[in-house]
């Protein structure tokens, strides 16, 4: 059977262009194709993979780095805690696009209890295929890493979308965290009204229908004390649109993104009265061909003004610089991030930040389709980037499996940051026709050895991470308040998982909670150092990041066998820097912007 066959679109072949980009596409996301490709005239017989990253010889941790604790363990607690929720993608056997993308997650505190609760973002059956609803799921956490589902007529989530990716964050600055969510008719702005959540959209100015939503991130581009929101867009597709593509001639399978027209992502701008303006093409925001996933605001090169990266599917990676003005120009390609080595787009799908060298300098990991490996990119200064991942087990490890979630976090609390990432295929018919390729995969932890190396201690430390799910979204957060930072998974068309970080022998730690009041509330963008036994970590207030999800916005540091923090500097969003000196260790420290000058 011939791959024009088997690439067919609805009855008639795909043309050879189309078909080119199809074939490219399989190549390397599924490695060979000699089992569905067979010689014919102008037709290769089979299409090599890409090679994979080469071995390297392993990284010794330095002298002061602590061996990973023998009891530090991710302990799979989902069963006893009450986190009783699975996702419904809508699929009925059709392989419809949305269905392969997922559900997010968003750790935040909802009542103002000072705990971290949890919000699952759900999707629904599609129109002429009747089931229940499903509206989004906030689970109350109660103490003791138990939760309770309140009931959507008490929180006002009564509605049901097909939606993908959420944020929380106080837009109105009133005290209370609101909620926005990216979905496949029309995205949603929820203002938090006394514990009830009402959808503002209309009002706000966020009335245009967006065809295929994913990440969402709240920051503040201006500086100007109120939140905007970057929402990104992954493809036009409807019913009618949907492309049929197929391994075996005959079953449906999912397609690649290069059949689906992209579109611009979204940027609403916060005029401070309640309202937002759609300014995305004018302040430079906008690449209409590009099919966005995940996004991470981050100051990249320390100017005091809020970057974006965007992760992007088989579409180059995009970075705008925010030039402190109200404008962005997209530098991903002179920056080192929007191509792999080869000159290629990959298949980006989550993205985080992190100073996890030390270097006073965020660093960059995106998640890629399966055969291109999870990428590492050093901020090496002047707004340049090195991908330093192919050479190492982040690159080496990660090369058959399909990543989604990604962030930097301290789960040992050494204070240096490691790296999780959420695996999972797209369905169960790539695996029969391509090698090394499984739809639910196991979830992967790398740990710092604080010398620009990272080691995959994902049996050693997470040994219930690897057990295979089809994971999609992933968060992290202190949800049962010891100190250390516990996770949350998201599966597609499956159950969540809730893992405890549980063990002996952490390093001692702080988290710091952050009030603005020249500054947004939330404090997003304010920069943080911390230092302790003469040396500095640097961490950012943000949401978004990993993929559709969002994490604990509080930064925790770890600080190993340092028994006082020396210093903390706060750099808020406003311009105000300020001090503290002879801090305690293993306490959650709260601090409000002063309004002095």
């Amino acid at each position: 059977m011939s791959l024009m066959r088997v690439l067919s679109v609805g009855a008639f072949h795909l043309r050879a262009s189309t078909f080119w980009l199809a074939l490219a596409w399989l190549a390397a996301c599924g490695g060979r194709l000699s089992e569905v490709a067979t010689e014919g005239a102008g037709e290769p017989a089979a299409v090599p993979a890409l090679a994979a990253p080469e071995a390297a010889e392993a990284t010794p941790a330095p002298a002061n780095v602590p061996a990973v604790p023998a009891t530090v363990r991710f302990i799979d607690v989902t069963a006893g805690s009450g986190l009783s929720w699975e996702h419904n993608n809508g699929a009925f056997g059709q392989r419809w696009l949305p269905e392969t993308m997922g559900p997010g997650v968003v750790l935040f505190d909802a009542n103002h209890d000072e705990r971290l609760d949890v919000l699952f973002v759900d999707a629904r059956n599609f129109a002429g295929h009747p089931g229940a609803a499903s509206p989004p799921a906030l689970f109350l956490n109660q103490g003791g890493l138990k939760f309770q589902r309140q009931a959507a007529e008490a929180n006002g989530l009564t509605w049901s979308a097909y939606c993908f990716g959420a944020a929380a964050a106080d837009y109105d600055n009133d005290g209370d965290p609101d909620l926005y969510f990216t979905c496949l008719d029309r995205d949603r702005l929820l203002e938090n009204e006394d514990g009830r959540f009402v959808d503002v959209s209309a009002r706000a100015g966020l009335s245009e229908e967006s065809e295929l939503g994913a990440s969402v991130a709240f920051f503040d581009a201006d500086r100007d004390g109120h939140l905007d929101v970057f929402a990104t867009c992954y493809a036009v597709w409807t019913p009618e649109k949907d492309v049929f593509c197929s391994f075996d001639g005959a079953t449906k399978s999912y397609c690649a993104p290069t059949l689906y027209q992209g579109l611009a992502s979204r940027y609403y701008h916060n005029r401070g009265d309640g309202t937002f303006a759609d300014r995305t093409f004018a302040v430079g925001l906008a690449d209409p061909g590009a099919k966005a996933l995940g996004v991470i605001p981050t100051d990249l090169d320390g100017d005091g003004w809020i970057d974006l990266v965007v992760a992007c599917d088989t579409y180059r990676n995009l970075l705008f610089h925010n030039q402190g003005d109200g404008t962005f120009e997209e530098i991903g390609l002179q920056a080192g991030v929007a191509l792999a080595l080869n000159g290629r787009a990959q298949g980006g799908m989550g993205v985080t930040s992190g100073d996890y060298d030390r270097s006073g300098r965020p660093s960059l990991a995106i998640t890629y389709f399966a055969f291109e490996s999870t990428g590492l990119y050093h901020n090496e200064g002047h707004r340049l980037f090195r991908e330093v991942a192919r050479n190492q087990e982040i690159g080496r490890n990660t090369y058959t499996t399909l990543g989604w979630g990604c962030f930097f976090f301290d789960y040992d609390l050494d204070g240096w940051l490691d790296l999780f990432i959420a695996n999972g295929d797209l369905d169960g018919e790539r695996a029969k026709f391509l090698d090394n390729v499984s739809y639910e995969q196991p979830q992967q932890l790398f740990r710092n050895l604080g010398a620009g190396a990272f080691r995959e201690v994902t049996a050693v430390a997470g040994g219930d991470l690897a057990r295979p799910v089809v994971g999609r979204g992933a968060a992290y957060g202190d949800l049962d308040e010891d100190g250390d930072l516990d996770l949350v998974v998201t599966t597609n068309g499956g159950p969540a998982k809730l893992f405890e970080n549980r063990g002996q022998g952490y390093g001692h730690w702080l988290r710091l909670s952050l009030t603005g009041t020249t500054s947004n509330r939330d404090a997003l963008g304010t920069r943080v150092e911390v230092t302790a036994q003469g040396s500095t970590q640097t961490a950012e207030l943000h949401t978004g990041g990993s993929y559709l999800s969002q994490s604990q916005v509080d930064p925790v540091f770890g600080l190993g066998t340092a028994t006082r923090v020396d210093e903390i500097v706060v750099h808020w969003p406003s311009g105000r820097v300020e001090r503290l000196s002879g801090v305690a260790v293993d306490q959650r420290l709260k601090i409000v912007e002063s309004r002095e000058q």
